[in-house]
């Protein structure tokens, strides 16, 4: 990964925050470009990510280059922003397999 890319995605993340992590995997998973900061025991990236939030210091939170953020988004905000196909969901997979069900 190229860190001056300008397609990277800047992750603000913690080592005890879960979904910090399963953010972190999804991008990989997903082969998009990240510049993970951890903010544990960074002072300085922890105030950056306060100046960011508006006083608060929370994760994950993804920076985008076009200067958008994202703040502790569930996967489907992520997906949305990056213009990916979002997956079917539960009500979508329920009404296939009952329409499977009735051949």
């Amino acid at each position: 990964m190229d860190e001056s890319s300008p397609k990277t995605i800047t992750l603000y993340s913690s080592g005890w925050c879960a979904h910090s992590r399963s953010v972190e995997s999804f991008l990989k998973r997903n082969e998009i470009d990240v510049r993970k900061i951890n903010i544990d025991g960074d002072n300085e990236a922890r105030q950056q990510l306060i100046e960011l939030n508006n006083g608060f210091a929370s994760v994950p939170t993804l920076l985008f280059p076009d200067g958008t953020k994202l703040t502790e988004p569930s996967f489907f905000e992520i997906r949305q922003k990056l213009g990916m196909e979002q997956p079917p969901g539960l009500a979508d997979r329920v009404r296939s397999l009952l329409d499977r069900s009735k051949d």
